[in-house]
């Protein structure tokens, strides 16, 4: 594999992480469904992989990134997992809307587990690492850069939005409502 089809597969990846992003902060704005601690830690999971990604996309493959992508994968599938045990149980309620039979934290574990399968798959091809130094097409370059753009969009989104629904302090356990929006005494 070559650096170059290493980038394209990494911006792909980065793609499908910005499409869960995206799709998690729709769910809030147009939905009202605000995420709770662990949603929030398991986005934050989601940006941590982006931010892996990103670096390989930019910089080029290297084993340091991937380390940080599975790093972030596997914090947020530990977090993920957390919140899917707490809510397992019949008659213990579930937190928000499922998507396709699941809820998005049991999505969330599963796609961290396949997030970290993935680059041990690439893990094996050392050849990306083997220094090409060549540029990329214009096609990948540009599409490189926008993923990387847009999962920065994504991930200054979800942080502003975050200190909108916590205010700067603890988030509630069940959110309804932004609490910068509220009214103080």
């Amino acid at each position: 594999m070559t650096a170059s089809l290493s980038r394209t597969l990494n911006a792909i990846g980065l793609l499908a992480v910005c499409l869960v992003l995206l799709v998690a902060f729709v769910d809030q704005i147009a939905f009202g469904d605000l995420p709770c601690p662990l949603c929030l830690l398991q986005r934050a999971g989601f940006v941590g992989v982006a931010f892996g990604l990103a670096l390989n996309v930019k910089f080029g493959p290297r084993p340091s990134h991937y380390a940080i992508v599975i790093l972030s994968a596997f914090c947020g599938g530990l977090i993920s997992g957390r919140q899917t045990l707490l809510h397992i149980v019949p008659g213990t309620g579930t937190y928000g809307d499922a998507l396709l039979g699941l809820h998005f934290y049991s999505w969330a574990l599963v796609l961290f587990c396949v997030i970290i399968l993935g680059c041990g798959l690439m893990l094996l091809f050392d050849q990306q690492f083997a220094g090409d130094n060549r540029p990329l097409g214009a096609r990948a370059a540009t599409f490189g850069l926008a993923m990387v753009v847009l999962g920065f969009l994504l991930a200054f989104g979800n942080g502003a939005s975050t200190v909108l629904e916590c205010g700067g302090g603890l988030c509630p356990d069940n959110p309804t409502s932004y609490q910068l929006f509220q009214k103080g005494p």
